[in-house]
């Protein structure tokens, strides 16, 4: 009989396309959803829905009944729209997770955990497993809260179950209703590319990001953290080609750093009045280069080269227009 599973966050970008792929190697899978979650990416997949909330311990009894494993990949990723849940449910949401199926007798939990976690590196540096969160809190409340995940979920499983924690990069990809690191896509269809910033980041597929997640059930070591990431991309780099690949021209104005401040203070401002597809934050992170080395993930956990950003860009942007949502 196949393994059952649960998939928390199953309505999610990474979780709806986990829960297709689990499908797809034999796994039954139940999927997790809040009575207000839509269910438009779960659409035709055979999953057994089973609605509760991590927030609320009592609804998870029944979805962790039976099964063989976890893949926690619920989390508050619009942090920049609702910031005032980000905290609360990366670490109580955690917390009840992992306590609840050391309670049900699971055999593992593959914990989606983000390389947000792991700080900014110093300026000759690539962020690695061993780097840990070294903001204050309030400077990129995201990134502290799967920081403050991560150690939740290990103090818990120590000896009770088998922890894998996987760090992706920012994903990108056909598929994410929620627009979350899609809006790099919708936001440069519709003209906002025009300048770039200063500083990197690192973007991973979303199919490189479920396959590790596979991966970790069959390779990875409890209680380490695996890096996920593509390819290492400065802004300028990722705005052009976003800008390429939405048929828009070339960004045309650099921001120069002084101004990330300033900014960044009205961006904080004029948030409590409109929505603003990015937070202060997310502005104040960017003058930084958060270059990741994948070795350790690559290595122990088999996998391949990555899929190019480009391909991420361009799978992304035809599924939006198959969409219709640009």
């Amino acid at each position: 009989m196949p393994d059952l599973v649960l998939v928390t966050g199953a309505t999610g970008f990474i979780g709806s396309k986990l829960c297709s792929k689990l499908l797809a190697e034999g796994y039954k899978v139940r999927a997790l959803a809040r009575k207000t979650s839509s269910l438009a990416a779960l659409k035709g997949l055979p999953v057994e829905i089973v609605v509760g909330d991590i927030l609320e311990p009592e609804s998870l009894t029944p979805a962790l009944k039976g099964v063989t494993g976890v893949f926690h990949a619920a989390a508050e990723s619009a942090y920049w729209r609702y910031p005032e849940l980000v905290l609360r449910t990366s670490v109580e949401g955690t917390r009840n997770i992992v306590q609840g199926a050391v309670q049900a007798g699971v055999q593992f939990v593959v914990l989606t955990s983000s390389y947000a976690a792991m700080g900014v590196p110093a300026s000759d540096e690539l962020l690695t497993e061993s780097h840990y969160f070294n903001l204050p809190q309030e400077a990129f409340l995201y990134g502290y809260s799967k920081f403050k995940a991560e150690v939740e979920a290990l103090q818990i499983a120590d000896g009770q179950l088998r922890l894998v924690i996987l760090n992706p990069s920012i994903v990108l990809g056909p598929g994410d209703f929620s627009r979350n690191s899609g809006s790099l896509v919708t936001e440069a269809a519709r003209g906002w590319g025009f300048f770039w910033l200063e500083g990197g980041i690192n973007i991973i597929h979303i199919d490189d990001v479920v396959a590790a997640h596979l991966a970790a059930v069959r390779k990875g070591r409890s209680g380490e953290r695996y890096l996920l990431g593509g390819e290492n991309l400065t802004y300028k780099f990722v705005f052009s080609t976003l800008n390429e690949v939405t048929g828009r021209k070339p960004p045309w104005l650099k921001i120069p750093p002084w101004t990330i401040r300033p900014i960044a203070k009205a961006i904080d401002w004029l948030s409590r009045l409109i929505p603003i597809p990015f937070s202060s934050g997310q502005l104040r992170m960017s003058r930084h280069y958060l270059y990741c080395d994948t070795t350790k993930a690559r290595r122990e956990l088999g996998l391949p080269k990555p899929r190019p950003f480009r391909q991420a860009a361009q799978e992304a942007y035809d599924w939006y227009q198959e969409q219709g949502m640009i």
